[in-house]
């Protein structure tokens, strides 16, 4: 596993994170055609299971919907599970790699992320920050941190902010072969939440790519 510091702004809150890392073989060794039957399977699951589907119901409680709530924001995984379940917005047919956190946040409301970690500039720093603090966002936005967010900085800036997203010099590109993916937490998610979304993360990249090596851990 590559470095990663927990800063005692974030330390003292007792906030579980989780990490995977994955080294992707050459994209030739893939099996992408495995890979979208598992979406399509994963898909066809989710909405069996939530066919009689009510918001209040299913994210009133959820610990990600409250947290993103008290910054009067609308927890983004609850918007995809609605638009690719029930609104017929297509799922990402974009870089598997990429796609993989998506999927697992659709069906388990657990939020995630993707980064290049030959794009990492040294050691990864998880931090809390007093303040707001700028940075690009991926779609080269300028956006910024919150107060009391969950944020990751490396030697040359910030990376991700839990509440405003990932920047666009790590995230995940066509030829990225190393890869991190952040598992969020906030002060109520259970340890347990976390280190589920990093098996079925783990799970999906077998199928994907069985000689992939796989590293995961909880903060």
């Amino acid at each position: 596993m590559f470095e990663i510091i927990k800063d005692p702004s974030f330390a003292a809150r007792g906030i579980p994170f989780g990490a995977a890392e994955v080294h992707y073989p050459p994209q030739a060794e893939w099996d992408e055609a495995a890979y979208r039957a598992l979406v399509e399977r994963e898909l066809a699951d989710c909405k069996a299971r939530f066919a009689d589907y009510d918001r209040k119901a299913v994210f009133s409680q959820n610990p990600y919907f409250r947290f993103f709530r008290k910054f009067k924001k609308t927890y983004p995984v609850m918007q995809q599970f609605e638009s690719v379940l029930f609104k017929g917005r297509p799922f990402p047919d974009g870089n598997p790699a990429a796609t993989l956190p998506f999927l697992g946040e659709i069906c388990t409301h657990v939020l995630s992320g993707a980064h290049d970690i030959d794009c990492i500039d040294g050691p990864l720093t998880i931090f809390s920050p007093s303040e707001r603090l700028p940075f690009d966002g991926m779609r080269a936005e300028s956006t910024h941190t919150y107060p009391n967010d969950v944020c990751g900085q490396d030697g040359s800036g910030i990376i991700f902010s839990m509440l405003a997203g990932a920047d666009k010099r790590t995230c995940v590109h066509p030829d990225s072969r190393r890869i991190f993916y952040p598992v969020f937490g906030t002060p109520d998610t259970p340890p347990e939440h976390i280190r589920s979304m990093l098996d079925q993360l783990a799970g999906y990249v077998r199928v994907l790519a069985p000689a992939a090596e796989i590293e995961t851990a909880l903060l």
